[in-house]
């Protein structure tokens, strides 16, 4: 069997994994330890992320042609890859919390939502809340001003009553 027809099911894989991403990152996870690895496998999996090492080949073999292919440019050493079909900041969130505590861990670059972004912009990026979290903030907002004048009126029926 020839090198080339085990390589395709990866990048098959991969491409399949990217097919329907809404982000992705590139991580060094040279020095974590077995422990630290597991730790971090299990809020990406615990937040629908998906989080795989293979090797850089396969990645820029799958890359060329997509959104992602900026990235293939920071394929150099061990690479890890984080892709989310749902929550477009998650990975990043979760790789840069990670990183604050574990110096081993470096983030290398990732696109989000189509747009490339190398380690500070994804350190940026890492600062936006999850969806969820910023729909309770506009539904928080668009709430307060309606709870507010409820209470006045109800201010002003009771004062009239008394």
């Amino acid at each position: 069997m020839a090198k080339v027809e085990l390589k395709q099911p990866i990048v098959a894989e991969i491409s399949e994994l990217l097919s329907d991403a809404k982000a992705a990152v590139l991580v060094d996870y040279r020095g974590l330890t077995v422990e630290q690895d597991t730790a971090l496998r299990k809020q990406l999996r615990a937040e629908g992320v998906t989080y795989k090492v293979y090797k850089n080949t396969m990645l820029n073999l799958a890359f060329k042609g997509t959104e992602f292919e900026p990235m293939s440019a920071k394929l150099e050493g061990p690479t890890a890859m984080a892709v989310s079909a749902t929550d477009s900041s998650a990975p990043a969130r979760i790789l840069a919390e990670f990183a604050k505590k574990n110096q081993a861990l470096e983030l290398k670059a990732g696109v989000i939502e189509g747009n490339y972004y190398d380690e500070k912009g994804i350190q940026v990026m890492a600062t936006i809340p999850s969806r969820e979290v910023l729909l309770g903030r506009l539904l928080g907002s668009i709430q307060s001003p309606i709870t507010n004048l409820a209470r006045v009126l109800n201010q002003i029926a009771e004062s009239k009553e008394a």
